[in-house]
């Protein structure tokens, strides 16, 4: 209760001290007036998006303008601050998006992703499939965003539940908690990023906080949840495989891609969900782009073995993680200090992996030139939307700031006398339950709790990071596009998907918050 305590104080200060902290200009109107500037403004978002349907993006901008105009910034400045903070986070975070797309693109068309769940698979006795599924998840999300991975992964997960005749939720759920966990905890993905960049957050060491937290949370919220959960929801093993038997023609063996690179009910291989919308509220990645080329187009390639796969997929967590190891050692001064604090450097990370990538999963396993570039283009095109989502999201951050809403609001939270991780997760939760969306979620929350930051432990600003991307994926429901995604997918009823997805996305949830509460209590 110390830590706590402590946590809490920081942030309380930290509030106090906003204004000389971030040299911004102070608050605009009366702290009434602000407080119906962020409830209006907020209340625009998830207007717009649960119920006209209009796209994140657009519904940031319009509540961004909207909460900047009540908050009383004149008209023609309503949107500086939005632009302002849109090119900030796009400056600071789409070039990492932008090499984490093309570390994913390459890893999966290459095959590399197919030898990780292969190895895997073959040295897997039937028990312990649960925990193998929750494993590949957990490696090959790492780089993929969570919709790709999803499409990815269900078409194993159906034929093993077909070949050990078993209910596939037993070895589905391990596999989407693993890539839920890793979507809202772990950098390099959107949501983790763009709280990192918002709090001001050191990239490392929250990455390396975010597996630590992620671990106890996906075997929990998988293998051990899996288990009742079969007993909830009775399904029979797949008599077909996306619509095919088995082995059947356009299938491969190993289960890798959906037959002729199709996913049921309209879906692609590249993440587009049903009605082409992404999980989570989001568009990103859903283009006609596919992600998993077709057999034709990989006729006569290497595929990359499962070492080398792991190594690309694990080389900027090392990076960034050796990084972090040299600041806390204080050691950044010495020669090899010098060496790892500059690999570790995000973008360098990033990139360094990008250019392995490109000879591993590119010209090592026989790729001319010109599809290694033809590659990289399309890896752009999916990331649109998401680049997009996530800027409006740092101009609608940055309009908090500079109005002095986030200021008014985190003084509220610190006075309540609600730590600054509950209350991140709790906001999180909310705007997530109301909107569906994930990435808007992390957003609001960011920009909300970005005061409560500013002066945090290095640690405490990470966990708060990781609070709230705990927050984002609490209770999936109907207005989530991941939710009838999960349901077509497992040819389940609105009510089994309940039972099954939306009860592990809230499990998932709680339990990272408990972890991240119990490392501030701690660290």
């Amino acid at each position: 209760m110390l830590h706590a305590t402590s946590l809490l104080a920081q942030g309380a200060a930290a509030a106090a001290a906003l204004p000389q902290a971030a040299a911004d200009p102070g608050p605009t109107a009366s702290t009434p007036q602000l407080v119906l500037a962020a409830i209006i403004g907020i209340a625009v978002i998830v207007g717009l998006i649960v119920w006209l349907k209009m796209h994140p993006f657009l519904a940031l901008v319009l509540g961004s303008g909207v909460l900047a105009i009540v908050a009383g910034t004149g008209l023609t400045d309503a949107f500086t601050s939005f632009s302002t903070g849109l090119g900030t986070t796009v400056a600071g975070v789409g070039v990492l998006i932008a090499l984490g797309a093309i570390i994913g693109k390459l890893l999966i068309d290459s095959g590399g992703a197919d030898s990780i769940v292969d190895t895997i698979l073959d040295k897997t006795p039937a028990k312990r499939l649960p925990w193998a599924m929750a494993l590949i998840a957990f490696v090959v999300g790492i780089p993929l965003f969570f919709e790709v991975g999803v499409v990815l992964l269900i078409p194993v997960v159906m034929i093993v539940a077909r070949r050990m005749r078993v209910n596939p939720i037993l070895v589905g759920i391990p596999a989407l908690a693993g890539l839920s966990a890793l979507h809202g905890l772990v950098p390099p993905h959107p949501g983790p990023l763009l709280a990192i960049d918002a709090l001001g957050a050191d990239l490392g060491l929250t990455l390396g906080l975010g597996l630590l937290v992620a671990i106890p949370t996906v075997i929990v919220a998988g293998p051990l949840l899996a288990i009742p959960l079969t007993r909830w929801v009775r399904l029979e093993p797949p008599v077909t495989v996306l619509g095919m038997s088995d082995g059947g023609a356009g299938t491969p063996a190993d289960g890798g891609t959906a037959p002729n690179g199709t996913a049921p009910n309209g879906t692609t291989p590249n993440g587009t969900a049903v009605n082409g919308t992404a999980p989570n509220g989001t568009t990103p990645n859903a283009t006609a782009t596919a992600t998993v080329t077709a057999p034709s187009a990989t006729a006569g390639l290497r595929k990359p073995s499962f070492g080398v796969s792991v190594l690309v997929v694990l080389l900027p967590v090392i990076l960034m993680l050796a990084r972090s190891v040299i600041e806390i050692a204080g050691a950044t001064e010495t020669g090899y200090g010098t060496v790892l604090e500059f690999l570790g450097t995000p973008l360098v990370a990033l990139l360094i992996t990008s250019l392995v990538a490109l000879v591993a999963f590119g010209s090592a396993v026989g790729r001319t030139r010109q599809q290694i570039g033809d590659l990289v283009g399309s890896s752009f095109a999916p990331i649109a939307g998401i680049l997009l989502i996530v800027g409006a999201g740092g101009g609608f951050k940055q309009t908090l700031v500079d109005s002095g809403v986030g200021e008014v609001i985190a003084s509220g939270i610190a006075d309540a006398g609600i730590t600054p991780l509950l209350a991140g997760w709790m906001v999180a939760a909310l705007i997530r339950i109301a909107t569906g969306s994930a990435t808007v979620a992390t957003i609001t929350a960011a920009g909300i709790m970005a005061p409560l930051a500013v002066g945090l432990e290095p640690t405490h600003a990470a966990l708060l990071v990781l609070a709230i991307g705990a927050g984002s994926v609490f209770l999936s429901h109907v207005n989530d596009a991941g939710f009838w995604l999960v349901k077509e997918y497992f040819g389940m009823t609105v009510g089994q998907t309940f039972k099954t997805w939306s009860l592990m996305e809230s499990v998932l949830s709680v339990v990272a918050l408990v972890v991240v509460l119990v490392l501030g209590a701690f660290v």
